[in-house]
């Protein structure tokens, strides 16, 4: 059964979402990705697989994290990071980041099957961002090996990614892509395709709060 990571950091003002300051405060957009974070969590916690990991830079843990397994993060860039996991975790795994609100189980629903060699037609999934990179990452071995030295947080860093996973002989599947809140039009944009989650909702308060 696949296990289910998600990479996250404690939301504190000035820590998180920086980018989204102005036009909202450092608190509003750090509370923007404390939702944000809540509303993936609530889609890992329903997926069917046996594990959930938080793998997390910080001191306090969401709520929403109950019944998670967390561990911390290790130091480093983020390819190191993300590297670590992969090297941790030996079963199955897909991560998914905390910058999706919109995500779906439908989203992710074919990496779920990437350690069924017989129902997975690929050896990895991808999750194209809309800004160039990725927001989520499965392999049917995890290996930090394809992971590290990917250069991060740049317009090419899912082809990068991509590429490196092909290098290595994968057979790799690509998921929808998704939009990352980075920016006050991304997170717009976010809200607006999911009016239903609680980031969307602070987002409208937020927003209607400033006219």
């Amino acid at each position: 059964m696949t296990v289910v990571a998600v990479i996250a950091k404690e939301c504190r003002p000035g820590r998180v979402k920086t980018r989204l300051t102005p036009p909202f405060t450092p608190e509003e957009a750090a509370a923007l990705a404390a939702a944000a974070l809540d509303d993936t969590l609530d889609v890992v916690a329903a997926l069917p697989v046996d594990r959930r990991v938080l793998y997390f830079d910080g001191d306090v843990v969401p709520d929403a994290a109950s019944g998670f397994d967390v561990l911390a993060q290790s130091t480093g860039d983020l390819d190191e990071r993300l590297a670590h996991l992969f090297d941790t975790l030996d079963e199955p795994m897909l991560l998914v980041g905390m910058d999706t609100p919109q995500l779906t189980a439908e989203h992710v629903a074919a990496a779920l099957a990437v350690g069924d060699e017989r129902e997975a037609p690929a050896d990895a999934w991808l999750g194209p961002a809309a800004d160039g990179g990725f927001w989520a990452l499965a392999m049917r071995e995890p290996d930090g090996g394809v992971i590290r030295g990917v250069p991060m947080s740049r317009d090419d860093t899912g082809r990068r990614q991509l590429e490196r996973l092909e290098s290595a002989g994968l057979v790799v599947g690509l998921l929808d892509e998704l939009t990352d809140v980075d920016t006050a039009d991304s997170a717009a944009s976010v809200a607006l395709a999911a009016p239903h989650t609680r980031f969307a909702r602070l987002h409208r308060t937020l927003a209607e709060g400033r006219r």
